[in-house]
């Protein structure tokens, strides 16, 4: 038994001190700065060339296009089918959901990828803040600290507010209120229940889920599913949820601006993001030269 003492007590020390370490290294990491979140994305845009890598064919942040709305003027029905969709136990956790997060280190160990979140709305928020596409052990946990600290530091509402006016619905268009002019013409606090739910629908994947591209269909099923866990947790009656489902949403035309050769751009864009996923696409900062003869 003594033998095995010595060896017991360096693990032992060793222990303390990693947990040592990383409770100091939890307790010195700052909540990021939201009010740069814009400046970053910029600088961290992708842009996609023509062949000669001199002709810009697209920047996926040039035009960011942004209107900040107070939280208290956001549609209810918004709010309701974006905590149904993203995080339904949004208003009693705090900041991360220990089952989630295991859920998804399952999946992604079954799977051989990193393609399983198991994030909240308020680790979504931080993600959005820290502007960095990797998906490795520390990001994740460095994610869920700051996420615990966040909901320590401001109100759910407050939070839900932030991913509603940080959140990307495609293209250049940012934040709740600007994504519902551009597809419907009127304000986020005017939609019904149907533009809501395609709303709630869009950050998950906001070029393939576009209602201007390729998988409307896909967008569909995705509106449904948000209107069905939306009478799953009680948010609307069955009389509700039938009534929306039947509804004809109509999508104003595309107003993308400053693009060239847009269809073969989305193209390269959609390429990418199966690649490399959509968060390097937003947040790598990649320079792509391709095959088009601008000229």
């Amino acid at each position: 038994m003594q033998r095995y003492r010595t060896p017991l007590l360096i693990l032992l020390s060793l222990g303390l001190l990693g947990t040592g370490a990383l409770v100091l290294w939890a307790a010195t990491l700052p909540v990021p700065d939201f009010s740069a979140i814009e400046s970053r994305r910029v600088s961290q845009s992708t842009k996609i060339y023509d062949r000669t890598g001199q002709v810009l064919l697209y920047d996926v942040h040039r035009d960011i296009r942004r209107t900040v709305m107070p939280i208290e003027n956001i549609s209810r029905v918004i709010k309701n089918a974006t905590i149904a969709i993203e995080d339904s136990e949004f208003y009693s956790h705090r900041g991360v959901k220990p089952s989630a997060i295991f859920r998804a280190f399952i999946t992604n160990l079954s799977s051989g990828s990193a393609a399983q979140g198991g994030s909240t709305i308020t680790q979504q928020v931080i993600k959005n803040a820290l502007l960095t596409p990797e998906k490795t052990l520390t990001r994740k946990i460095k994610e869920a600290i700051l996420a615990l600290k966040l909901e320590r530091e401001a109100t759910k509402e407050q939070i839900l507010g932030l991913y509603l006016n940080e959140s990307p619905y495609g293209g250049s268009l940012y934040g709740v209120e600007e994504a519902s002019r551009a597809f419907f013409g009127k304000s986020a606090s005017d939609v019904t229940l149907g533009e809501a739910a395609y709303l709630a629908s869009l950050p998950k994947a906001p070029s393939y889920y576009s209602p201007y591209g390729s998988h409307r269909i896909e967008l569909d099923a995705r509106k449904n599913l948000v209107l069905a866990r939306m009478k799953e947790l009680g948010f609307i009656t069955d009389t509700e949820y039938a009534k929306a489902k039947a509804e004809r949403v109509m999508f104003l035309p595309d107003s993308t601006g400053g693009l060239k050769a847009p269809h073969f751009v989305m193209m390269v864009r959609d390429a990418l993001e199966k690649t490399y996923g959509p968060d390097a696409v937003m947040q790598g900062g990649l320079l792509v030269t391709t095959t088009l003869d601008w000229d």
